[in-house]
């Protein structure tokens, strides 16, 4: 029998698939330590025997704020086996959402990672009389405060297997049972708790099953932040569906060294990873100049044509395979090897891949399947797949999936994935599900007629001029990110006469054409207003206008010193723009571009001064 809940899917995969590195944890003495199927299985039931002391019952909700890591997964499996709702909140959130989180749900107990997460529940425990435990992966030092250890030692031992079989199978405990609370990054206004049900969350993850056929000699390297439901479904409970290992980095910072270590067979990211990976290799190749880049450019020429080849379902003829095997001794193997080696093949989902980026990799070697879902989902709803890739597009709906348009160009799904509904939010969710199940998904987008869908923006980004010319701001801003000197964009003007454009350079790229003009590299901002780059930027801009109509057209832009980052409140934890923030942030520069609506030229131009 297929697992209905969690619990089942969790004790099916670690009875039935055993493995000596069921999950792997990075350790700075001994490298990444194995952790098998039979300690995950007795650490879990321990933990939720030490949540039923602290007094967590089924239907409870307990948050989880913490880094990845091993003990994220334990943790979050035990809650589950307990019958009781995991909140996972991002690591980075200031004290004052977490409180809005806690207030919302009223959780009964609270896993962090260690001190510093401890901390920023210290001025809120006594205001929070429903929050009564607080459990820190780490030792602590902070009063009113327990580590994992004694929340194992209150569970004792794991018994008997019939007691540990009853810790985790809950009785009674069906798919229709909560098992989590998902706060939307926020993106428009104040998050939102999306409950996902049991079989919301394990129907998902057998549909990624069925179609990219993870098995159990499989393994992963999970970086992304698992309080997304993106890296908790398919890079925590799909693989535990397959028998696959799962690895957890040491923080994002080694994730070039952790691929190296763990030589994972599936790569699991947002768009951000390939995108930098990209960056470099092209970057070290024109910087190294003559031959080696000569190379490099004859290579990518090959790979480009092979990856025609590969979307299309066609064999390479004999000549074609020729030249890719020479440019793949010469410059591919490398990048694979960047990778560990093993990746069969990458998914890149929550952001818009750059179709450029996507090319490349699969060109390479590297099949790179881009698909699509959002929270609401469990999270996935279409992907590309072996022998059925689109690129462009976000892939076909999954098994037992169905998507269709709307009049006014929104997608709208409907599946055994999509959500009960927004905690405590009738109104919001009687505005997102209709009466007939389907999910309105906010997004725009078209399916071709084989059943790809392309997503063309989000319904709530769409920009109003103030003639009144409705634009989509996302595909011009994946325009803009194609060059080599583009690292983020975000397209502004609703209500305005025009289009501008905040720019974050590509610095390294940047940095290394600046000093082949005779520039000074070593400060950004004096870089940034020379008349060089002025031109620079202006000249990639005037490319992209003449693909565009006049009201499309990017007419002014700003230069922007530092990255976009989700510390700054301007990302989210998936890297999607937080738009309201960056406006918000970024204001008075944009006003600047603006000082008089009715006269500003059609040119091109940036605020620098004079």
């Amino acid at each position: 029998m297929e697992p209905q809940t969690l619990p089942d899917l969790f004790t099916d995969a670690v009875e039935n698939r055993r493995r000596a590195d069921c999950f792997q944890r990075y350790d700075r003495d001994r490298g990444f330590v194995p952790v098998a199927s039979e300690e995950a299985r007795d650490r879990v039931a321990r933990l939720a025997r030490g949540l039923r002391a602290l007094g967590v019952e089924r239907g409870d909700r307990v948050v989880i704020l913490a880094e990845n890591r091993v003990e994220w997964a334990l943790a979050d499996l035990a809650v589950l086996c307990r019958g009781a709702v995991s909140v996972p909140l991002h690591a980075v959130l200031l004290a004052d959402t977490i409180d809005y989180v806690l207030c919302d749900c009223e959780p009964k107990a609270i896993l962090v990672s260690g001190h510093r997460q401890a901390e920023k529940l210290l001025t809120l425990r006594d205001r929070r009389p429903f929050l009564r435990a607080v459990v820190a992966f780490d030792p602590v030092d902070l009063p009113g405060t327990i580590d994992l250890a004694q929340l194992e030692a209150l569970g004792g031992a794991a018994g008997p297997a019939g007691d540990s079989d009853a810790e985790l199978r809950p009785s009674g405990l069906t798919g229709r049972d909560l098992a989590s609370i998902i706060y939307t990054s926020g993106t428009t206004g104040k998050p939102k708790g999306v409950m996902l049900e049991h079989r919301n969350m394990v129907a998902n993850a057998h549909q990624a099953q069925e179609i990219l056929h993870f098995t159990a000699a499989d393994s992963t390297l999970s970086f992304l932040p698992l309080s997304h439901v993106f890296e908790r479904t398919c890079g925590l409970y799909t693989m535990l569906l397959a028998g696959a290992s799962i690895a957890y980095a040491e923080k994002m910072e080694t994730v070039p060294r952790d691929l190296k270590l763990v030589r994972p067979t599936i790569l699991i990211s947002v768009p951000r990873l390939f995108e930098k990976i990209h960056a470099r290799v092209v970057s070290h190749a024109l910087d190294a100049g003559g031959l080696k880049r000569a190379i490099f450019t004859w290579a990518a020429a090959v790979g480009k044509a092979k990856a025609g080849r590969v979307l299309a379902g066609e064999r390479s003829d004999p000549w074609l395979a020729a030249r890719w095997t020479v440019a793949d001794r010469l410059v591919f193997t490398r990048l694979r090897a960047a990778l560990g080696g093993r990746v069969k093949f990458a998914v890149s989902g929550a952001a818009p891949l750059n179709q450029q980026v996507g090319e490349f990799f699969v060109g390479a070697g590297v099949p790179l399947f881009e698909g699509y879902g959002l929270t609401e989902a469990s999270p996935v709803l279409a992907v590309n797949r072996p022998g059925h890739q689109r690129l462009g597009s976000v892939g076909a709906a999954l098994p037992s999936t169905e998507l269709r348009i709307a009049d006014d160009g929104e997608i709208l799904a409907r599946g055994p994935q999509v959500m009960r509904g927004y905690w405590n939010d009738a109104e919001a969710t009687a505005e997102a599900l209709d009466r007939d199940g389907w999910l309105h998904t906010g997004d725009v987008g078209r399916l071709d007629a084989d059943g790809f869908l392309y997503i063309t923006d989000r319904k709530k980004d769409l920009i109003v001029t103030s003639g009144g010319k409705n634009v989509a701001p996302q595909p011009l801003e994946v325009r803009l990110c194609r060059s080599e000197f583009v690292q983020q964009a975000v397209v502004v003007g609703d209500k305005r006469p025009f289009l501008c454009a905040l720019l974050v350079p590509e610095f390294a790229a940047l940095e290394a054409w600046a000093a082949k003009q005779g520039l000074e590299t070593g400060d950004r901002a004096a870089l940034l207003a020379t008349g060089a780059v002025f031109k620079l930027y202006q000249g990639l801009l005037a490319e992209l206008n003449r693909e565009l109509p006049g009201f499309n057209q990017i007419k002014r832009y700003v230069l922007l010193e530092r990255e976009l980052t989700v510390e700054a409140g301007e990302l989210t934890p998936t890297l999607k723009v937080k738009r309201f923030a960056v406006a918000e942030r970024y204001r008075d520069r944009i006003d600047a571009v603006y000082p008089d609506q009715g006269a500003l030229s059609a040119d091109a131009g940036c605020d620098r001064p004079g």
